[in-house]
């Protein structure tokens, strides 16, 4: 059974009972602030167990993409040494909203994989929540007794809190659970050992499959627990170990899933998988980790150094390193299986296939950076071990290499070994968890428990058509983290507050109690499709009638930008071609940032006609042509664009300006003039394949000329009222010029007397024609010296330092006869007497340069350095 086939049989066993089959989330989480990626099943469907919102249908079934990389089992460093973890992978699942509970979960389950999967009775086990004394539950007696009457007791283990009871988090819906393992061992292993004492115990050949939530219960904050108002059902079932199971194999990588990625590992690699366990290690993990580094961009994630990005990065940084430790390869070639992924899952996942350049083309120009930091941290461990004074290596040195480098640890222990040294893993240990302990604590948020005064089902957003209203507050709860401090997040029955959304910032405002009393709205955000306004204080009396209004200039300006970003989407695709497609945006009250597929660096020309583009628009006062509860089909017939990585309903919005149709929820202006101008500030590149714009309109825009107004009346005022600064200017840059030369050349002649001077006070020590003195250059001076002298004078040591406007500077040269005679290096002698003027730097082991901001330093560096020549 090939691993497509698996896939639709699950689904479509699910909708013939009455599921609705609904298509995978994106792998990057957009619109919630306590997740940055989809880790479970159950993640899209949130609302709906918060009772937040009440779903089209109450029995629902998917697939979904997931990323794990942190938590049980899932630890990054560990994917890919098993056989049986992954960062991304698929959950199937089925799930009743207050419909359907344990009986019927658990008989469909087996039905599932013993009638339609044929899976061997005698190879199954489950397990029931025993009960915990901590939260004063008994045996799961109902899911027990529900086993009992299809399995063999001996079948049904009794499992603890911490694998049979599922939470969504510290706060939130939880319950029991009942897990489905399955022991793939052979008769023989079975015979010797029972597998109920292998259930749960990381034995790779007796692994559970899927997990049936029992959803009953909400974790309050001080950690009790109470009923839900209605039950649910939460399932989650691992494609790829379910595929191995049905296709024969021992590991999730022998299956059809892994097998064609596996397969063009060895072809371009030549490297045969099955025959060295490290090298099987490094080609699971590439065959792994491409997969999630592939499905992030498809969704609009691309790596970064922070947030979500940094995870991505994280992620194909390994498989590069592995490739490039284990495999030998120096040179890029993660991209080139792209292809074969996109073939492979393209039918399933088609953002695979229309994304499929974009992938490529980041992917690719990512491992040519990390290849070249990797050679770059090579050379700067060699540094680190050729200055060590013993065999072990300073943990907190292997740290900055990996902290500030990006230089993997694993690797530097590895090179380490090799050379004969050894790490100090204990000192890396430490620095590793300081850091972490530091960005722990500066992240840490704190939730009190909702503090509910009123029952609203769904809560009205009128933003779209009013500033203002007259609103109750539903519920409340105070949150304290380290970045904000105490806050409190306010849910109203109505709100005019737009929620951070679709790259627009969330509104601010105030709220005015009927007393006169004011609190202030600093921000506002979705989450489990409630809109959350955050407050730094909470009114006096809760209950009663407040008047809420949005800060209107924000909003108006806000607005501007966001409708900009529409015109721009199109002015882009008019002026560059039709294969350009919106890739992010940032929506600010004070400027806006447009993320888009572009092959090269947009030139003068074309960006002059981009914003003539869009300012035509504004000039044209188009007006705002808004439809609210467009079924989806029906939008994208009118020609609306949507964005990949943005998960849309049944029913849509669409904004229309003139030509311009986009699927949106932000807000907008009501005629492109109240835009006012549009003006580009920078353009630039993101990743490959990736442009940005950053813009600004209306408000800023004025601000923009009156500065350059204000700067260009002081630039002809210090030209004394030059009537042409431009030509005034040219004319001052040339005679610049002329002068420089002149100083060049000046300079020059200095050196070449100071030279003779210099060679004069050569001495001889330590086998070589030696010298530090302090001299009166800058540093190309100093730099065109020391290579004239060395051409003159054999086996050279010079050291020469210099200080210019407050600052140090030295210099060391080293015959390379001397280098490779004495195994000397200048790098490294100019940054380590570059403590002396507070400074560092580095260079070739011939010649190297250190800036410092101690020049006093200066007399004790020149003193020091004739140590090196002992």
């Amino acid at each position: 059974m090939t691993s497509q086939e698996v896939r639709n049989q699950f689904l479509n066993f699910f909708k013939e009972k009455n599921h609705k089959i609904v298509p995978s989330a994106p792998m990057v989480m957009k619109d919630d602030p306590t997740l940055m990626f989809t880790n479970a099943g159950m993640n899209q469907f949130k609302e709906y167990f918060l009772g937040n919102s009440v779903p089209k249908s109450k029995r629902l079934t998917d697939t979904q993409k997931c990323l794990r990389v942190s938590g049980k089992h899932n630890d990054l460093e560990e994917v890919g040494k098993d056989t049986y973890h992954h960062t991304m992978f698929e959950m199937l699942g089925n799930w009743s909203i207050g419909d359907y509970f344990k009986k019927e979960a658990i008989a469909w389950a087996w039905e599932l994989l013993t009638e339609i999967y044929k899976i061997d009775k005698d190879s199954l086990y489950v397990s029931v929540f025993e009960g915990s004394e901590d939260d004063n539950l008994p045996l799961d007696q109902e899911a027990y007794d529900l086993w009992k009457a299809i399995v063999p007791e001996n079948r049904i283990i009794k499992g603890n809190k911490k694998d049979n009871f599922w939470e969504m988090g510290d706060q939130g819906p939880c319950g029991p659970c009942s897990e489905i393992h399955v022991d793939i061992r052979s008769k023989e292993e079975k015979a010797k050992v029972d597998g109920a004492s292998l259930v749960n115990q990381d034995h790779p050949q007796v692994v559970e499959i899927w997990n049936l939530v029992f959803m009953q219960f909400n974790r309050k904050a001080n950690g009790s627990l109470e009923p839900l108002p209605e039950k649910h059902i939460d399932t989650g079932m691992g494609f790829e170990r379910l595929c191995m199971v049905l296709q024969g194999k021992q590991s999730n990588y022998d299956t059809d899933v892994f097998t064609p990625l596996i397969r063009e590992v060895e072809i371009i690699t030549g490297k045969k998988y099955g025959t060295d366990e490290q090298t099987d290690i490094a080609i699971r993990v590439i065959s792994d980790h491409v997969r999630a580094v592939a499905f992030s961009i498809a969704d609009g994630q691309l790596p970064s150094n922070t947030g979500a990005g940094y995870v991505i990065r994280r992620i194909l940084r390994r498989a590069i390193r592995y490739g490039f430790t284990f495999l030998d390869t120096n040179k890029p070639f993660i991209y080139r299986l792209v292809k074969v992924l996109s073939e492979q899952m393209g039918k399933a996942f088609p953002e695979l296939k229309e994304q499929y350049q974009l992938i490529e083309n980041v992917i690719k120009e990512e491992e040519s950076s990390f290849l070249s930091t990797l050679e770059q941290g090579l050379v700067l461990l060699d540094s680190v071990i050729k200055s060590s004074k013993d065999k072990t290596i300073a943990g907190d040195k292997a740290f900055e290499l990996y902290d500030t480098f990006g230089f993997p640890i694993d690797l530097t222990a590895l090179i380490l070994e090799e050379k004969g040294y050894q790490l100090d893993t204990e000192g890396f240990e430490k620095a590793l968890k300081a850091q972490k302990d530091r960005s722990r604590a500066a992240s840490e948020v704190s939730k009190d428990d909702w503090n509910i005064l009123m029952t609203d089902t769904e809560q009205e957003f009128i933003g779209y058509d009013s500033l203002e209203a007259n609103v109750k507050l539903v519920k409340y709860r105070k949150v304290t983290s380290k970045k904000d401090g105490d806050q409190f997040q306010l849910v109203f029955n109505l709100t005019p507050f737009y929620a951070e959304g679709g790259g627009q910032v969330g509104d601010k405002g105030y709220l005015e109690a009927p007393n006169g009393d004011v609190t202030y709205i600093v921000d506002t955000k979705r989450e489990n499709n409630e809109i959350v306004h955050f407050a730094k204080s909470l009114p006096k009396e809760v209950s009663g009638t407040f008047k809420a209004v949005v800060d209107e200039k924000q909003r108006r300006r806000t607005e501007s930008n966001h409708t900009a970003t529409h015109l721009l989407h199109q002015a882009l695709r008019e002026v560059l071609g039709t294969h350009v497609e919106q890739k992010g945006s940032a929506v600010h009250s004070k400027y806006l940032r447009f993320d888009f597929s572009h092959f090269s660096k947009l030139t003068t020309e074309e960006l002059r006609e981009v914003e003539n583009f869009v300012n035509a628009r504004i000039d044209g006062h188009l007006p705002l042509e808004e439809s609210r509860n467009v079924p989806m089909k029906e939008a994208m017939d009118q020609g609306a664009m949507a964005l990949f990585g943005e998960k849309y309903g049944d029913t849509v919005r669409t904004i229309r300006f003139g030509q311009s149709i986009e699927l949106c929820g932000g807000t907008h202006v009501k005629n492109t003039a109240d835009i006012w101008h549009f003006k580009i500030v920078s353009e630039g590149a993101v990743a490959a394949g990736i442009r940005r714009i950053e813009a600004i309109t209306s408000d800023a825009v004025k601000e923009f000329y009156f500065n350059n107004n204000r700067m260009l009346f002081e630039i002809k005022d210090m030209l004394k009222n030059a009537q042409d600064p431009v030509k005034s200017v040219a004319s001052l840059q040339e005679e610049n010029a002329a002068l420089k030369k002149q100083v060049e050349q000046l300079l020059k002649d200095k050196a070449k007397g100071l030279k003779n001077e210099l060679i004069a006070e050569l001495e001889d020590l330590g086998g070589a024609k030696f010298l530090a003195k302090k001299v009166d250059l800058d540093a190309g001076g100093i730099k065109n010296l020391a290579f004239e002298m060395g051409g003159q004078v054999d086996k050279l040591f010079l050291f020469l330092a210099s200080e210019k406007d407050g600052k140090a500077i030295l210099s060391c040269y080293i015959s390379k006869d001397l280098v490779a005679e004495k195994d000397l290096n200048a790098g490294t002698i100019v940054r380590e007497l570059g403590k002396y003027i507070q400074g560092g730097g580095g260079g070739q082991p011939f010649f190297a340069t250190a800036g410092g901001k101690n020049p006093d330093g200066i007399p004790e560096a020149l003193d020091k350095v004739q140590e090196y020549l002992k």
